[in-house]
């Protein structure tokens, strides 16, 4: 499966976690576009590529690509080998990969969605973040873009085994059909930079669906 292709960190010994909330309000202008990621469209309305709690606008170039997570959300109750298990990170599961590879970088926007009273936006991003293992210095703070209320986190991620950190960032909205978690890693810190407008043209565009 390609989300297998690009992990954010190893599995093996890593740092541990700092996500103590350090937040800060800020309100996201809509439908606009952000630094040099013209959008080429948008994902997660019906008859799109993904269909989403919410839809967003494309970067040129990034190719999105279903994820098969939303029968295991829908799903409570698997046992451990499931796709649940395997796609899962904290109350949230992988639906839908971007990926940058056809824009000239190396790196996955990744869209995973909940099931409804999973928590508050806060609560579900730090979830998601204490899942993977390896994040600190993270920076939270509010948002609100075309109606929505949300938490973004920018972190860093360290993995001890290797020696090697590196930036990433995700936010978190609730919507009545659930949380969805929006995340950007990279290969390393100027991969993500790179990626990062794609990312918060996603942030700015971002609406129910």
């Amino acid at each position: 499966m390609a989300w297998l292709a690009l992990l954010t960190g190893p599995t093996g010994a890593l740092t541990g976690c700092d996500v103590s909330p350090r937040s800060a309000d800020v309100t996201v202008s809509g439908h606009g576009s952000s630094g040099a990621a013209g959008s080429a469209g948008t994902v997660g309305a019906a008859g799109s590529a993904c269909e989403l709690p919410v839809g967003f606008g494309i970067a040129r170039g990034w190719k999105a690509e279903a994820v098969d997570g939303l029968a295991a959300v829908a799903s409570p109750g698997r046992d451990g080998d499931s796709a649940d298990s395997l796609l899962r990170q904290g109350p949230v599961t992988l639906v839908c990969e971007l990926d940058a590879k056809p824009a000239g970088a190396i790196g996955f926007l990744r869209v995973s969605a909940g099931e409804p009273g999973s928590g508050d936006a806060g609560a579900v991003l730090r979830a998601f973040l204490a899942a993977e293992d390896c994040a600190g210095r993270a920076k939270y703070r509010n948002f609100r873009t075309n109606g929505l209320s949300g938490v973004r986190v920018d972190y860093v991620c360290s993995s001890r085994l290797l020696g090697e950190s590196k930036k990433e960032s995700a936010l978190a909205v609730v919507t009545p059909r659930g949380p969805v978690v929006l995340h950007l890693g990279g290969l390393d810190s100027e991969e993500h930079q790179e990626m990062l407008p794609a990312f918060e043209l996603a942030q700015e565009t971002l609406h129910t669906t």
